[in-house]
């Protein structure tokens, strides 16, 4: 059956579906010798399609993997610093992997790697409005005045962000451990919400993303998402 190319390469696990249109835009993918452009259909079973000089390969089985993510590991695929990647964490899965979404190099916690195209698109997309919540340990003064300011939409990127959910779940010296809910992906956005209400992050660890929790894993430990957890994300 005929699927949409972009489709097919990210379900064969090489790599996301919108990754997957960068590469059929700039022609890097070819179906029976000739090249591929968005929108293009093919069946794998009968047409010969190559991506980067190498043909696609056969579907995997498909992966779910929850990764606690430990500080000063890059999601990026590609790191031109040569900094360690979060995919080696799991490299004796034996199938390659990749990240549903992004954690910044100094950030913590729950992070879903998979070679499910569809399952990734479907965790992160806004659409799904699933929300992402966060412990952010802080420090400044008068915290508390500043959480309605945490939870009002901010002007990030030259766009306006939506409106948030934070509250203090513990407190020490001229700093607090607050929970924060958002519901879009915005680069570095918990700690640029913060720095606009005049508090410093000092640590960042996501507890949950939609349905999923990391509850006791240990940092830098995986485990496969339960098929409750995999039919929550996608129904």
């Amino acid at each position: 059956m005929k699927e949409r190319l972009q489709k097919l390469i990210s379900a064969a696990g090489l790599m996301s579906r919108r990754a997957a249109e960068e590469e059929i835009a700039a022609g890097h993918v070819l179906v029976n010798g000739e090249t591929a452009r968005l929108g293009d259909r093919a069946d794998p079973e009968t047409d010969a399609i190559v991506i980067n000089g190498r043909p696609l390969p056969r579907r995997e089985k498909k992966l779910y993997i929850m990764l606690n993510k430990p500080k000063g590991t890059v999601t990026t695929l590609r790191d031109e610093k040569g900094r360690r990647n979060v995919t080696e964490l799991v490299k004796d899965l034996g199938t390659r992997v990749y990240p549903a979404g992004r954690l910044d190099m100094y950030s913590e916690g729950l992070l879903v790697l998979t070679n499910d195209g569809e399952f990734a698109n479907r965790l992160t997309h806004p659409s799904a409005n699933f929300g992402k919540t966060y412990h952010t340990w802080v420090q400044g003064e008068q915290i508390e005045e500043k959480l309605p300011l945490l939870r009002r939409p901010m002007e990030l990127d030259g766009a306006v962000t939506r409106p948030a959910q934070a509250e203090i779940l513990a407190r020490f010296d001229r700093g607090a451990v607050l929970e924060i809910t958002i519901f879009e992906g915005k680069n570095r956005q918990i700690r640029r919400m913060c720095e606009q209400a005049g508090l410093k992050v000092t640590r960042l660890l996501r507890v949950r993303e939609g349905p999923l929790e990391l509850g006791e894993l240990k940092s830098g430990a995986w485990r496969p998402l339960t098929e409750d957890e995999i039919r929550q994300v996608l129904s």
